[in-house]
Parts: structure tokens; C-alpha cells; sequence
């Protein structure tokens, strides 16, 4: 059975269907766990959940979930929270994240729409993280999400994640390329925004690629190399909240294995030089 708790100084890779030959021959020490989103994997079985069994015997597995719907105006969905807390449960996972945005409305829409900034949000959303907490009984982390309208905003994102944090009694995983993206596209300061996330609820984080549409426009597509600006905006999150594990995301344009593990190792070097 895997610890609770993974080290601090760990790095991972998300677990891809098109990565999955590549992860399965990665040299040891070359990640320390694996996330995936459930709905990829809950009831698959055959050759390929084999392959996943032999995964979760060798590594840790974190989960990051696309279609609870944290925001939408649905009731959650009862049966996929089964089917996650049984993962959870046959392959001993501990860490469960989901995005602070809605996906669902009358049926699953596919992608992760951004939610209004104010109090009666914070209040819905915090009282869904409390019904998923009950349900999974555990603490879950939410992550900041990267959007490109900004509807009903009555208080800074920084603000509202705050907020929601502090009413669902929630930790936090911070993606950095979402901060990155978002401070461009939105015109905001994102050292300001990783200064302002609280350090003891802040549990993991993710970096990634974008693409460049424009200077003042960046899409977040988790489908190229993590630019230079991600990488300095890591190192401020390091100085401000700590060491803690830290996962690349790619999700498309596979390279080839030593380019990501260049990546890996480059977390594990900025790591080095924080601890």
C-alpha cells in the first residue's frame, strides 16, 4: 500500500493513453507518481486496465477530475462520485483534485467554463467540496482554472479562490501555467496572484504548455513545452508556498521521452534549489 502523503520534493507525470508505452519503459527515478483523471480509467478493464493495475503497483496515482462540475447548477453527480471513491479505494489513492469550474448542465459539456466571482458562488461551490469531502471522506484539492471570459466578476479571482478555499475548508493545487495565462489575458499581476494563494492549504501544483495566439493572448492547450515564464513563475510559487509535488502536464503533441524528461528533471532542479 502507497503512504498517504506524497514527499514534498516528488515530481509526476500525467498519466496519457499516448504517453502510456513511454511511461511504462521510463527509467526509475525519472518521476515519483503518476495523476490521471478518473473518468479515463473507472471500468476499464482488459490488456489496458492491467497495464493500469501494473502502474498503480509501481507508482503512486493521484486522481484530477474533469466532470464533477464543482460550479454548475446540477446536482452533483452521485454516481460518478461512487465510481471515483471505488478507484480510490481498489488502487489505495489518496489525493483527489477537481477544477473550480462547472462542465455539466443537462449533460456534460465537454470543457471547463469559468464561474461568477462572488458570494453566492463561493457559497454553492463550497457546499458541493463539502458534499465530495463527505462522499470521499477526505480532504480534496481545488484547482485554478484558466478562462478567457470573465462574466459576473464582483471580486478578484485571487479573491474568490480565497474565499472558496476558506468556506469548503479545502486545500488547494496551483496551477501555474492557469496563472501565467490568466494574468496575460486578464491584465493582472501573477507573482501578485501566487502571493496572494495561502501557503497552508496550498498541497501540490501543475505546470504545462500554452500557445502563444498573441502577446496579449495565450491559450492554455497542455500541448507544447512549458515556456521560460512558467518556469520563473514556479520559482516564485517555491519561495512563497514551498516545495511540494509537482506535476507536467501534456496532453497532446507527445514528444519524444527525453524531452520530457528534460522537463521533470527540471523540476526536480528548481526543488533542489529551494530545499
Amino acid at each position: 500500500m502507497m503512504p498517504d502523503a506524497l514527499p514534498a520534493a516528488s515530481i509526476g507525470l500525467g498519466l496519457r493513453r499516448g504517453l502510456l508505452e513511454a511511461i511504462e519503459a521510463a527509467p526509475a527515478g525519472a518521476f515519483d507518481f503518476l495523476e490521471c483523471a478518473p473518468e479515463n480509467w473507472i471500468h476499464v478493464g482488459g490488456a489496458l486496465g492491467a497495464r493500469f493495475d501494473a502502474l498503480s503497483a509501481r507508482h503512486p496515482i493521484t486522481l484530477h477530475g474533469l466532470s464533477l462540475s464543482l460550479g454548475g447548477a446540477m446536482p452533483l453527480d452521485e454516481a460518478l462520485l461512487d465510481d471515483i471513491a471505488a478507484l480510490m479505494q481498489h488502487h489505495h489513492i489518496r489525493h483527489y483534485s477537481e477544477h473550480l469550474s462547472y462542465s455539466a448542465d443537462d449533460g456534460h459539456l465537454y470543457d471547463l467554463m469559468p464561474l461568477a466571482f462572488d458570494e453566492a458562488t463561493v457559497a454553492h461551490v463550497a457546499a458541493r467540496i463539502d458534499q465530495v469531502q463527505q462522499k470521499l471522506g477526505r480532504r480534496i484539492a481545488i484547482e485554478n482554472v484558466s478562462y478567457y471570459a470573465a462574466p459576473w466578476q464582483r471580486m478578484p479571482e485571487a479573491d474568490f479562490v480565497n474565499a472558496v478555499l476558506h468556506a469548503g475548508d479545502c486545500d488547494l493545487l496551483l496551477d501555474v501555467n492557469n496563472v501565467y495565462v490568466n494574468a496575460i489575458n486578464h491584465g493582472y499581476d501573477a507573482r501578485g496572484f501566487i502571493e496572494a494563494m495561502p501557503s497552508q492549504r496550498v498541497v501540490s501544483y501543475h505546470v504545462a504548455g500554452h500557445f502563444d495566439e498573441a502577446d496579449d493572448l495565450k491559450i492554455d492547450t497542455h500541448g507544447a513545452a512549458v515556456k521560460d515564464g512558467v518556469w520563473a513563475l514556479l520559482d516564485v510559487a517555491y519561495a512563497r508556498h514551498g516545495i511540494k509535488p509537482t506535476l507536467l502536464e501534456r496532453d497532446f503533441n507527445y514528444p519524444p521521452w527525453h524531452e520530457l524528461a528534460e522537463e521533470l528533471a527540471r523540476i526536480r532542479q528548481l526543488q533542489a534549489q529551494h530545499a
